[in-house]
């Protein structure tokens, strides 16, 4: 007599949880990486051991052609006071952090704070200067 078993076992894989766990991890990196905000602008920051933190109004960039950038637009040199004071407008008591190529000449960023000291001369305003630095290895 033949004794038959009624529990058959199936050798098929079920893919759909693996699916699911594909689709949320692709959510996930797709979530994550659109906070992440990089500098759109290359730079080497000069050291620093100073731990200065502020609540940044504009940043203006100084790459390493000499170029000024307010936010992400590039402007020139002429154009630099009218660009800063039309991010600045409206405010009494802003910051403008400086991020600048650590080869660039000094130059360069005593223009962006004449800038600024010109727009706080012009409007009665006290906006602040503030020159980026990455830590001290």
């Amino acid at each position: 007599m033949a004794i038959k078993s009624r529990n058959k076992r199936k050798i098929d894989f079920n893919s759909s949880s693996m699916s699911d766990l594909v689709f949320l991890l692709l959510i996930f990196f797709m979530l994550t990486s659109t906070l992440v905000a990089p500098n759109a602008i290359k730079l080497l920051l000069p050291s620093s051991n100073s731990k200065t933190m502020s609540k940044q109004t504009i940043t203006v960039y100084v790459d390493d052609n000499n170029q000024y950038y307010v936010g992400e637009k590039a402007v020139s040199e002429s154009e630099l006071q009218a660009e800063i004071s039309a991010e600045l407008l409206g405010q009494v008591e802003g910051t403008v952090v400086i991020r600048s190529d650590k080869s660039v000449a000094v130059q360069y960023i005593v223009n962006i704070i004449d800038a600024v000291n010109e727009i706080n001369k012009d409007t009665d305003n006290k906006h602040k200067v503030l020159l980026a630095t990455s830590n001290k290895k």
